[in-house]
């Protein structure tokens, strides 16, 4: 299985035009991980509503699969969806948390092996030890649910296991942390396959954040906020409509009627991260959105942005993905997009 993901081929499409997601569920699935893939997936849609995705849900024998609940899926469709897939997702399973050693067993690894090469391949939680088990991992980085971390470093010590981060990409085989991290991980999958437009879309549809900054270690043992303060959405709104231009922490402060450090507290309390660097984000998604949907030069949109020059914004784009402006326009003017 180690050539499955070398010689990436191009995405092979249904015969609609759809790209297909094949879902591999194991005994004691987790309801919540499965219901996931076919809510983003199935939401996304091009600009006259056509479904951009097909999800199929499959398993080593179809029937009845176990959940971890107190009810149990019907599963139809057996491996060989596998083999039709574009992206294969693999949710995690109760069976995760048991001690186990050695190969998989058999009918997975025979399973996995109808995996044509160049197909994107993914997990959910603990279902990256199934990928790490098959070698898919060793030498990648990747992540995993951080309550299974200590368990995962002493079984793959091959693999490079990153607990700080929601979700890891490396060169089509990606891995993401704690239940909900499998969302921003089918929301990466579709802007990378669609464009931030249509990413957005589904976000807004599923009501989530399009893009969570950070990891695991925001949200452990992090203290709640009280109810009693007063949320920062006044603050927030107006630095939206005002992002073309220096946004000033002050002025973030004064439309909350508040002192700088009470802001900065209520922000962090309330958003996870500092006023600055949600800021910086917005202003990315801000960009990224202009470069999708516009003939705009890059001078322009680094001044609608708020960056004020080309050269901030090519900075700050490369910082945060990893691409320059002209590349990630490239990349994606000619994805399909969703109207305005």
């Amino acid at each position: 299985m180690d050539n499955m993901c070398e010689d990436r081929a191009m995405t092979v499409l249904a015969d609609d035009g759809r790209h297909r997601v094949a879902v591999l569920v194991r005994d004691g699935v987790l309801p919540f991980e499965l219901s996931i893939v076919h809510r983003i997936f199935g939401q996304a849609r091009t600009s006259v509503g056509a479904a951009l995705y097909e999800v199929v849900t499959c398993a080593l024998v179809p029937g009845e699969i176990r959940t971890d609940a107190d009810f149990t899926v019907t599963v139809t469709h057996g491996p060989e969806a596998l083999a039709e897939a574009d992206t294969v997702v693999i949710p995690g399973s109760e069976t995760d948390y048991e001690p186990q050693d050695g190969p998989l067993e058999p009918a997975l690894a025979a399973a996995l092996a109808q995996i044509r090469p160049g197909t994107r391949i993914a997990s959910i939680c603990t279902g990256s030890f199934v990928l790490a088990a098959a070698g898919l991992l060793t030498g990648r980085r990747a992540t995993t649910h951080w309550r299974s971390s200590a368990q995962a470093r002493g079984r793959f010590p091959g693999v490079v296991f990153d607990l700080d981060v929601l979700y890891t990409d490396d060169d089509g085989v990606l891995t993401s942390a704690g239940a909900a991290a499998g969302i921003d991980l089918c929301l990466h999958m579709i802007r990378t396959d669609h464009g931030a437009a249509v990413a957005n879309d589904v976000a807004r549809g599923t009501v989530v954040p399009p893009h969570r900054e950070g990891g695991q270690a925001q949200y452990v043992n992090r203290p709640i906020p009280d109810p009693r303060i007063s949320s920062t959405s006044r603050a927030r709104e107006w630095a939206l409509a005002n992002l073309h231009r220096p946004v000033t922490l002050r002025e973030l402060a004064a439309q909350e009627s508040t002192s700088t450090r009470t802001f900065t507290r209520r922000f962090r309390d309330e958003i996870g991260t500092s006023p600055g660097r949600w800021l910086i984000q917005q202003r990315v998604e801000r960009a990224c959105a202009l470069l999708e949907r516009t003939d705009m030069p890059v001078d322009d949109i680094a001044v609608a942005a708020g960056f004020g020059t080309a050269g901030s914004m090519r900075l700050h784009l490369q910082a945060e993905l990893g691409v320059s402006p002209s590349a990630y326009r490239a990349t994606f003017r000619g994805r399909n997009r969703p109207a305005d």
